[in-house]
């Protein structure tokens, strides 16, 4: 599938693809390994959740045009046993923000970039942190949906000298040969597809 192809969803759409792979996940992180490192060097579990919790929040206030506040991250899930629900809630408020009226045309956030390309950002997250937190708690990840793929292979192209500038990304892997297109967007944000 090319990104044309993706484009023909809607990024609502591809933000609920991504939650209903999201969901599972997100609900076989044991308490035992919220300590466990992760994919993502600066986070352990327990940290890229919260950092999820932040991305799926503050992302809603963008598809609606309205100020972010992505500065210190709030500790969501310390002393809170519902926080996976909770998780799984947002991300379908996340999906339901992008899907309204409006919510991909103009520019959104501090920098005023496309709001299509802010919302393919919080795909991107919801899609490979949610990858970072099935390989660091041993969880099968099925890889993403055929469009999700698409749809990121071009946000990751057009965000990723930025993000590598910022740290956001690190220096892209070599995927090994005959990789799926999920594995390559992996490698592509710096990450060791084959991680464990």
């Amino acid at each position: 599938m090319d990104t044309n192809s993706a484009k023909a969803y809607g990024i609502g759409e591809l933000l609920a693809m991504a939650r209903e792979r999201a969901a599972p996940v997100v609900r076989g992180v044991s308490d035992v390994a919220l300590a466990a490192p992760t994919p993502c060097a600066e986070y352990d579990v327990k940290a890229l959740v919260n950092h999820l919790f932040q991305v799926v929040e503050q992302f809603q206030r963008l598809a609606r045009k309205e100020a972010s506040a992505f500065g210190e991250t709030p500790d969501r899930v310390a002393g809170s046993p519902e926080w996976r629900e909770r998780l799984v809630a947002e991300a379908d408020r996340l999906a339901a923000a992008w899907s309204a009226p409006g919510a991909e045309e103009g520019t959104t956030g501090g920098m005023d970039m496309p709001a299509r390309l802010v919302g393919s950002m919080a795909l991107l997250d919801l899609t490979v942190h949610v990858w970072d937190l099935a390989r660091a708690t041993g969880q099968e990840y099925p890889g993403a949906d055929e469009a999700v793929v698409a749809e990121l292979a071009g946000a990751v192209a057009e965000l990723a000298p930025t993000a590598r500038e910022m740290g956001m990304f690190g220096v892209p892997v070599e995927p090994a040969a005959g990789a799926s297109g999920f594995e390559r967007l992996l490698a592509g944000t710096g990450r060791d597809p084959y991680w464990r």
